[in-house]
């Protein structure tokens, strides 16, 4: 049955285009990470017009099945990626056992003082220098969080280019003789995507995130680094273990 047909029974088209392509997805015909047809293929297939898919397109993204990349094409996303939460929290480490390639990317690196808030929290003086870095983290292609991160500059001197070149925190901590490290306390708060992050995450802007503040030490428990973390929350679930 032609889509046109079924205009008379009150379901938009572009419902229909979305709802084909979602059973698709249900039953596996396009699989997580697939690249779906394009625009016009998709419009030949359902006969219909290229607004009418690409409105489609945009409710399945709504939903989050799918995602757009720019001059790429659609894809399928992947499903939630299940994110536990220990004293021992590693992102390459669990992206990979979920499957997954975990990558890193830098945005900026730049020099930046202490508030009282981020001194307390790495045992320094108010003031103190420290290079804050600011990156995006990555399971396959899908942005899965957007993370600012702050270290002691007398510490760790240079750390914006040693992340750049190893894009891992683990890998930076590893450079300068940190072989392991625990978390401490995390702070998990709901918040709603502002159009930076938004950019950065490719979401929808008013998007629900999930905010994560931590700190985590060396096994002597002397602070080594304070992160604050935005998830998107439609790719997440934080699995809370004791």
């Amino acid at each position: 049955m032609s889509m046109q047909n079924t205009a008379s029974s009150g379901v938009a088209l572009w419902r229909l285009v979305a709802d084909g392509i979602e059973r698709g997805i249900a039953d596996g015909r396009f699989a997580a990470g697939d690249k779906l047809p394009g625009e016009m293929e998709i419009a030949e297939t359902y006969r219909v017009n290229r607004h009418t898919v690409r409105r489609a397109l945009a409710a399945l993204a709504e939903r989050g099945l799918v995602r757009a990349e720019r001059g790429s094409g659609t894809y399928v996303e992947a499903q939630k990626l299940a994110y536990p939460l220990r004293s021992r929290t590693r992102f390459s480490e669990i992206v990979g056992a979920g499957g997954r390639e975990p990558r890193g990317q830098l945005i900026e690196a730049t020099d930046d003082v202490a508030t009282r808030e981020l001194a307390r929290e790495l045992g320094l003086k108010a003031g103190a220098p420290l290079v804050r870095i600011e990156a995006i983290r990555l399971a396959d292609r899908t942005p899965i969080c957007v993370s600012t991160t702050w270290l002691s500059a007398e510490l760790f001197p240079g750390a914006g280019a040693v992340f750049a070149a190893t894009r891992s925190m683990t890998k930076l901590l590893e450079h300068y003789g940190v072989r392991d490290y625990r978390r401490g306390a995390t702070r998990i708060t709901a918040g709603i995507v502002d159009a930076t992050d938004a950019a950065r995450l490719d979401l929808a802007l008013g998007r629900p995130i999930l905010v994560v503040d931590a700190t985590d030490h060396d096994l002597d428990g002397k602070p080594l680094m304070t992160k604050h973390s935005r998830f998107a929350a439609e790719r997440v679930e934080f699995l809370v273990e004791s």
